[in-house]
C-alpha cells in the first residue's frame, strides 16, 4: 500500500504550463470522429471486465461491478464473434476470479492485440450519473482523479502490495512523454472513445465525455487502449439499468456499433453500420424490377451490405450483380442480400461470400413481420 501512495502522490503533483497544453492538444483535436486511409486490419481486440474475483469492485443496492462488468464483457465479445468471425476476441478473464493489473496488459501485448477495451462500472454520489470513456494520460480534475485513484487501488489486493508497480511512472512530464511515443495509439483510442461516448449517448445515457487519466491498466499496453466506465451503481436509476440483462444488452450493443465504426475508419474503409434495433425502421422494400421478394411474416436473417444518404438504384454496378432489398432507417438507405429463413448459418456463411466479394464491412441481420430485430430475437423466434 506503501508503494501505491507513492504512486498517487507523483500524480498529484501540480502540472506546468507545457503539460497543460499538450494534454489539451492530443485529447481535442481528436474528439471528431474521422475516417483514416490506411491498410492496416483489425484482427486481434481484447477485452477486460474489471475487477473479479476477491475484488468486487463498487457496488449498488444489489449488484457488484465485477458482475456488470463481466455480463458486458462477455456479451460485447459475442456480438463482435458472431458479425466478424475472423477477428480473434480474446478476454482477460471469462470467469469470477482475480487478474492483476499488470497481467490484464500483458494479456493484450502477448496476443498482440489492435485494440483493448477495460470495461467498468463507476461510483460516485446517489445522484451522479452518466458514462464516461477514459484514455491514457493526465488527469485534470479532482473527479477524474478520484475515479483512477479507487480503480488502481486494487493493486493493495495483489500479492506483492504493488511492488510491480514502483517504477510506474506517473508524472506530468512522464505522461506527456508517453504520449508522445504513442501518439498514434492515443489518438485511436480517443476515436473509439468518441465513438463509445456517441453511441452510449444515442440509448439514452448521459454523456459525461472522453476524459484522461493515468489508469495503471492501460500504462503497459502497446495499442490503443481505452476503459469504460459505464454509468454509477451507487445510482439507484443507473443501477436499474447496467446491474439488469436488459441494460447490459444495449450498452454492449452500443459497444459494438462503436467497435465497428472505429473498425471501418481504421481500415479506411466505408460501409454499412449496426444500427441501434430500437429505432424506426422501414420495412424491406422491392422495386418493380425484383424477381424475388423478401418475406413480410417469416423471420429470415439477410447479410446487409450497403448504406447510403441518397437511395440507390438496386441495379446499380455497386451491388456486383447480387440481388438487394432496401430499407429505410437513421436517414439512411440500406441495401441487404439474401434470403435466408431462419437459417442463421446460411447467412453467416453468405456474409463470408459478400466479404470475399468485396463487401468487407458485410454483416448479419434479421427481419421479423417486415422489421428489423435483433439476432438474439430472431433466433428465439425461429426457435418456435
Amino acid at each position: 500500500m506503501q508503494n501505491f501512495t507513492k504512486l498517487l502522490k507523483k500524480g498529484r503533483n501540480s502540472r506546468g504550463y507545457l503539460g497543460r497544453i499538450l494534454a489539451f492538444h492530443f485529447l481535442i483535436p481528436s474528439l471528431v470522429f474521422t475516417q483514416t486511409v490506411t491498410t492496416a486490419k483489425l484482427k486481434t481486440v481484447v477485452i477486460d471486465a474489471g475487477h473479479g474475483g476477491k475484488d468486487p469492485g463498487c457496488h449498488g443496492g444489489y449488484s457488484n461491478e465485477k458482475e456488470v462488468c463481466l455480463s458486458m464483457a462477455l456479451k460485447l465479445g459475442k456480438l463482435i464473434q458472431e458479425s466478424f468471425p475472423e477477428i480473434s476476441v480474446k478476454y482477460t478473464r471469462e470467469t469470477d476470479v482475480f487478474v492483476e493489473l499488470i497481467e490484464r496488459a500483458n494479456i493484450a501485448n502477448r496476443a498482440n492485440a489492435d485494440l483493448f477495451i477495460c470495461i467498468h462500472a463507476n461510483a460516485g454520489s446517489t445522484v451522479a450519473y452518466g458514462t464516461e470513456t477514459y484514455v491514457l494520460g493526465l488527469h485534470r480534475t479532482e473527479s477524474q482523479k478520484k475515479v483512477m485513484e479507487r480503480e488502481n487501488s486494487i493493486i493493495s489486493l495483489e500479492d506483492d502490495k504493488g511492488a510491480k508497480y514502483k517504477d510506474f511512472d506517473l508524472t506530468p512530464d512522464a505522461m506527456i512523454a508517453i504520449q508522445l511515443q504513442q501518439n498514434v495509439n492515443l489518438n485511436n483510442a480517443i476515436k473509439f472513445a468518441s465513438a463509445l461516448q456517441k453511441e452510449f449517448k444515442g440509448i439514452g445515457r448521459y454523456d459525461r465525455g472522453v476524459k484522461q487519466a493515468g489508469f495503471l491498466v492501460l500504462y503497459k499496453t502497446s495499442m490503443p487502449s481505452v476503459l469504460i466506465e459505464t454509468g454509477f451503481l451507487t445510482n439507484p436509476t443507473e443501477e436499474a439499468f447496467i446491474g439488469k440483462t436488459d441494460g447490459q444488452d444495449k450498452m454492449a450493443k452500443a459497444m459494438f456499433n462503436a467497435f465497428n465504426s472505429y473498425k471501418l475508419s481504421y481500415e479506411g474503409k466505408t460501409g454499412t453500420e449496426v444500427t441501434n434495433t430500437n429505432n424506426a425502421v422501414s420495412p424491406p422494400t422491392t422495386t418493380k424490377d425484383s424477381t424475388q421478394k423478401a418475406p413480410s411474416s417469416e423471420v429470415f436473417f439477410s447479410v446487409q451490405v450497403v448504406s447510403s444518404a441518397e437511395r440507390i438504384d438496386l441495379a446499380s454496378e455497386k451491388f456486383k450483380g447480387e440481388k438487394v432489398y432496401e430499407y429505410y432507417q437513421d436517414n439512411l438507405y440500406k441495401y441487404f442480400t439474401g434470403i435466408f429463413v431462419k437459417d442463421l448459418e446460411g447467412a453467416k456463411k453468405h456474409k463470408v461470400s459478400m466479404q470475399e466479394k468485396g463487401f468487407s464491412s458485410a454483416f448479419v441481420i434479421a427481419f421479423s413481420q417486415g422489421e428489423r430485430i435483433s439476432i438474439e430475437k430472431a433466433i428465439k423466434l425461429a426457435e418456435k
